[in-house]
């Protein structure tokens, strides 16, 4: 559910037609802006880290050439989902998910209070990006990107990218190396205007086949819920319609491609509304952009899906969906 801040008659005064034609027109100015992400300093994009973490992200993101902070974030989001309290089926612990016998050798004392505690982020966050800096030490030699090689280090060990002379020939390794560079996107403030969605017309398209239809809190649109949907479950169903599979709760779509600015969004662009500009994890609606500044969306209880405006006081900023970023989030948060 969302505060709803309506102009009067918008959701009658915007035909279907007139939708085509805004798509269009967007998609030829964009074309002569588009580029990738990329060049000089990495920030990290609006509220992608916890407040309480991303002092030390971006510091200690910073703390040698092969990482930075949109790197380091993207990697603790990929072990833990900035879960401090989370331990996995092989006893990995904290928000940096490290073995207690890792941890003895490499975790530090980051906060300098005198302990090197594994469950406190302000050591394990220092901790993860310190042995990220030991780890590219180690195989600084190997053939190939640095960057890639340390995160192939992290997950199976030095000594077998020394041995492969780069990222071993591992599913999961190489799966954790491409997830955290394709996430790392999406925690980095852009620095140039990142490229249009192909399949986001398509995805405007079911959008718009959906107004009218009446909200309902949970609702993903099937048969026995009599097609109804609520804000997430809309956007999800109208990017899997074109082979996009994103997360079931707003929140999470969020980090399923970069962030383009308020004055960059494209149609297709997923856009976020919350009461804490800080922090992605407390975003609660979502709606599909569809340019002009107005959204189709499922706003709350008691409404339909219709058109609504972007720019509210609850704005909270946009994703550009794409396929490798849908694939790399965890599926754990």
């Amino acid at each position: 559910m969302r505060k709803v801040w309506v102009v009067g008659g918008i959701a009658v005064g915007l035909s279907l037609s007139f939708v085509a034609l805004l798509v269009v027109g967007v998609y030829v100015v964009a074309g002569n802006l588009a580029g990738g992400v990329g060049g000089g300093t990495v920030g990290l994009s609006k509220g992608s880290v916890p407040a309480a973490y991303h002092g030390l992200v971006q510091k200690w993101g910073n703390l040698c050439p092969a990482i930075n902070p949109a790197l380091l974030a993207a990697q603790l989001y990929q072990e833990s989902g900035w879960d401090p309290e989370i331990v996995s089926h092989a006893d990995a612990r904290g928000i940096a998910q490290f073995i207690p016998s890792t941890w003895a050798v490499h975790g530090i004392d980051g906060n300098g209070d005198g302990k090197r505690d594994i469950w406190d982020p302000s050591d394990a966050i220092p901790s993860a990006a310190s042995y990220d800096c030991e780890l590219a030490e180690q195989i600084k030699g190997v053939p190939g990107d640095t960057t890639d090689n340390m995160l192939a280090a992290y997950n199976a060990g030095a000594y077998r990218v020394i041995k492969a002379g780069g990222v071993p020939a591992i599913q999961e390794t190489r799966n954790y190396v491409k997830n955290i560079r394709v996430l790392e996107k999406s925690f980095a403030a852009p620095v140039t205007r990142v490229d249009p969605s192909r399949q986001a017309a398509a995805a405007i398209s079911y959008a718009q086949s959906k107004l009218g239809t009446p909200y309902l809190w949970g609702g993903n649109g099937t048969a026995d819920q009599g097609g109804r949907f609520d804000c997430s479950g809309l956007t999800k169903a109208a990017y899997e319609s074109v082979g996009i599979t994103l997360p079931r709760v707003a929140n999470d779509q969020y980090n399923a491609g970069p962030h383009p600015k308020r004055d960059e969004l494209l149609p297709g662009d997923l856009v976020f509304f919350s009461d804490d500009p800080t922090d992605a994890r407390a975003i609660r609606h979502v709606g599909i952009y569809v340019g002009g500044g107005y959204m189709i969306d499922a706003p709350r209880p008691g409404a339909v899906i219709r058109f609504d405006p972007v720019d509210t006081p609850d704005y909270f900023g946009a994703t550009r969906v794409t396929e490798d970023g849908a694939k790399a989030l965890p599926t754990s948060v």
